[in-house]
């Protein structure tokens, strides 16, 4: 059978290749999102913001997955252009035994630990008891969260985006739906919301086990593993740029925690909260295309077509800056009823929050090319400069806005360090593709 990564994509068929991708990623936004709307609405803003609290817990987890998907879908996607499927396979079945191990060394140290993580991040009396519930349950689901990361990344290495994409909305209608029968019907609170998160988690990732169990005749199915620790360092080492992503996100969070709490109270954390779900929606169409293409880039790379690189690179940038300029559009223009899907309008965090979201919605004019330059030089298995993009993006110029802005511009520089990131950010980007058009992609 033909090998979907091996088409000449053009800009419609890539989008149409993509496209499954994308919508998966927007319903694994909407987990997080529902959640909040429906604590903030039947429970109350203190357990939103115990949410946001306890939310780098979950960013480790989902830095693990992140990792073994994306850096191992690269080495996977790049073996099968190179010709070596048998070898594809056994990497691939030992990526998926790594991240059950992984995952339930995350449950373990997790719930041993809890009480002392928790104090950390900056629980107090009012958000204690609600971190403890929500995060307490989510490590029970560490396995499945990872899992089903995994197999979303996996199925389109497969050629298969589109049924990861109907298991992945099977799984955010079955989240919205629990979520309602257990906090607005059966008022199991902040509990109900983790519980319901983690049945949406298990639906893909019991899917995934199934159908590469079962369904021998795909470019990937699970085989007797080959002891190859190389693969696993290179994994580590090629998916790192998204660990460091979702590492530096939890870091991050814990400091915009601390600073809302300081200028602005608990309201603050709440406001700031709704403003990240806001984020989680409106990033996941620039993640998702970046992942969806990604084996694509990988297996041309692996095949050695620098001229079909090329196009997919222009092809990439024009959508990307299409969807920056609407996502920045519709961050101004909807910014009162989204924040309004969190709070009461008449409440203070719902004017917190739209303050808060006017100013950081230019971030959404850079965001995008960010995050495919990371996921290009993943897919081309360059580790390193991937890595070095994500840290400087989601750390390095973050900290230092948002620790010195505030003592000069007050809350407001809280919300202005992350565009003033993303626009430095993506002046380092356009320089790192310079240099890969150079040296990879030079065709004289």
């Amino acid at each position: 059978m033909q090998n979907q990564l091996a088409k000449d994509f053009h800009f419609l068929s890539l989008l149409k290749y993509a496209f499954p991708t994308i919508i998966m990623m927007v319903f694994m936004s909407m987990y997080t999102i529902v959640d909040g709307i429906f604590v903030s609405k039947f429970v109350s803003t203190d357990a939103l913001a115990a949410l946001n609290i306890v939310f780098p817990i979950i960013n480790v987890i989902m830095a693990i997955g992140i990792m073994i998907g994306t850096g191992g879908s690269a080495i996977i996607a790049r073996k099968m252009g190179e010709g070596s499927q048998s070898e594809a396979k056994q990497d691939f079945t030992l990526l998926v035994i790594l991240g059950v191990v992984l995952g339930s060394l995350l449950t373990i140290t997790g719930l041993l630990f809890l009480e002392p993580i928790l104090r950390f991040l900056g629980t107090n009396e009012a958000t204690y008891d609600f971190g403890r519930q929500y995060a307490g349950i989510m490590l029970l689901f560490a396995i499945p969260s990872i899992l089903q990361m995994l197999f979303q990344m996996f199925f389109v290495t497969a050629g298969k985006p589109t049924l990861g994409l109907t298991v992945t909305i099977l799984a955010g209608c079955a989240n919205m739906l629990f979520d309602y029968l257990f906090i607005a019907l059966f008022h199991l609170g902040i509990a109900g919301a983790a519980i319901a998160t983690g049945i949406g988690y298990l639906i893909p990732s019991l899917f995934g086990i199934i159908w590469f169990s079962l369904y021998r005749k795909g470019t990937l199915c699970f085989v007797c593993p080959a002891k190859n620790k190389g693969v696993i360092l290179h994994t580590f080492l090629n998916g790192s740029s998204e660990m460091v992503t979702n590492l530096s996100a939890a870091i991050i969070t814990y400091l915009f925690n601390i600073m809302m709490m300081r200028y602005l109270g608990e309201n603050g954390v709440a406001a700031i909260t709704i403003v990240l779900y806001i984020e989680f929606f409106l990033s996941a169409v620039y993640v998702g295309f970046s992942s969806g293409i990604a084996p694509i880039l990988s297996y041309n790379y692996g095949e050695g077509n620098i001229l079909r690189l090329k196009r997919l690179f222009r092809i990439s940038i024009l959508f990307i800056i299409l969807c920056q300029a609407l996502s920045f559009l519709i961050s101004i223009r909807f910014a009162k009823p989204l924040v309004g899907l969190f709070a009461p309008t008449a409440g203070e965090v719902f004017a917190l929050a739209v303050h808060g979201f006017y100013i950081y919605a230019a971030c959404y004019l850079f965001r995008g090319i960010n995050i495919f330059a990371s996921s290009l030089f993943t897919a081309l298995s360059d580790g390193a400069t991937s890595a070095a993009l994500s840290l400087m993006r989601t750390f390095v110029f973050i900290l230092p806005g948002l620790l010195l802005l505030p003592h000069i511009i007050k809350a407001d520089g809280i919300w202005l360090a992350v565009p003033l990131a993303e626009l430095l950010s993506v002046i380092l980007s356009a320089i790192c593709f310079l240099r890969l058009f150079r040296t990879k992609l030079n065709t004289n």
